[in-house]
């Protein structure tokens, strides 16, 4: 039993070591998000509001399936429901997509900063440990444990906006956002209380 389970840990990684390498013009990149994406997430990726995310050193491959899934397909409704994004990647060709993630995963990511201690107590608890007695996962088992995630499977969250990060967790929870690979975040998220939620949103942004 310990040796299959420590396979199933190990298949995430062998997925993630089989991917072709990302591929995408970071300086076309670059003139896409001057023009397009600098106000809500900085030139740089390093955005200033705390309702938009950070992007910048963002694992590529996530970065375009973000994209991707704002844009509605003929007679289809976006797998992720934001009219602001919708309008935003409207007019991008799937090669602009490429290059825009090329581009922000290249950017270096600034440090966050927790606000409460409390909170960043529990949020840890939850990040290193999960909540076994509610049959939660520890974050880190997929976001690693100082939040860089893992390319082509899981995002990068440390230094990310507490308020970016509650929201969507609990958008999640709510089934109002529901772009995740086998239903893995609902299932975490919609086990977990408003303030389970703040701690693990608070302690993310002071990850590095």
């Amino acid at each position: 039993m310990k040796r299959i389970m420590a396979l199933a840990a190990m298949l995430p990684a062998l997925a993630a070591a089989a991917e072709p390498p990302f591929k995408g013009d970071a300086a076309k990149g670059q003139a896409i998000a001057n023009q397009t994406c600098a106000a809500c997430h900085g030139a740089d990726g390093n955005s200033q509001i705390a309702v938009n995310p950070k992007l910048a050193g963002q694992i590529p491959e996530y970065l375009h399936k973000q994209l991707v899934n704002f844009k509605a397909a003929a007679g289809k409704k976006a797998e992720r429901d934001n009219p602001l994004m919708a309008g935003m990647v409207a007019s991008l060709s799937p090669e602009a997509m490429r290059n825009l993630a090329a581009y922000y995963a290249d950017q270096t990511a600034k440090s966050g900063t927790a606000k409460s201690k409390d909170l960043v107590a529990l949020g840890q608890k939850i990040y290193r440990g999960g909540v076994a007695g509610k049959g939660v996962a520890a974050c880190a088992s997929c976001h690693g444990p100082n939040g860089a995630g893992m390319p082509a499977q899981y995002p990068r969250l440390a230094g990310q906006h507490a308020e970016y990060t509650e929201t969507q967790l609990k958008a999640f929870r709510a089934g109002e956002r529901a772009n995740d690979p086998n239903n893995a975040m609902r299932g975490v998220a919609e086990k977990l209380s408003d303030r389970e939620i703040q701690g693990v949103a608070d302690y993310i942004a002071g990850l590095r």
